[in-house]
């Protein structure tokens, strides 16, 4: 299983645990049982011919344990980043700090994003979204990484960084 499904997966149940859809983030076990897929087997094949469940849930709620630590340090890290990037924000002018603070809103929800995108979520003009986009580069929020002139897409890279190691270089 890539990083970038893992990603998806967490900001999916962010987002419908954000939009009351859900009610409290559940933990994914299936990257840990991708992890440690051997033992996964060993340990059903086990109940099956040795009818052993006892080991199986040992693994299971390691499993839980597990996820649920990683779970407790991402949250961690993100409320962090949060007061880090609330820190930045508040150096802007006053008139600035409405529209930066809407689009770090917008960006944790679409850590991967275009100016054209920006635009419309924001409901701004193309000249106002880039500007926006340009003090966010400028306080080391966000980062381009087409490399391209036209049709730019950035990345909300720490954010992203603190579901997976994925580098946007």
């Amino acid at each position: 299983m890539d990083g970038n499904g893992r990603v998806g997966r967490l900001i999916i149940t962010l987002y419908l645990v954000d939009k009351k859809i859900l009610r409290r983030p559940i933990l994914y076990l299936p990257d840990f049982f991708e992890q440690h897929r051997q033992l996964y087997y060993d340990k059903l094949m086990r109940v099956r011919t040795h009818n052993d469940l006892g080991q199986w849930f040992k693994f299971f709620l390691t499993g839980v344990i597990e996820t649920a630590k990683q779970g407790v340090q991402i949250f961690n890290k993100t409320l962090q980043l949060q007061k880090d990037l609330d820190e930045k924000l508040s150096t802007l002018q006053a008139r600035q700090q409405g529209n930066a603070r809407k689009l770090l809103e917008y960006i944790y929800q679409h850590p991967i994003f275009n100016a054209a995108m920006v635009d419309e979520a924001l409901t701004l003009s193309m000249a106002t979204a880039y500007k926006l986009i340009n003090t966010f580069e400028k306080l080391h929020i966000i980062k381009e990484f087409t490399g391209g002139k036209r049709r730019r897409l950035y990345v909300f890279e720490e954010y992203m960084k603190l579901f997976s190691p994925l580098d946007f270089d």
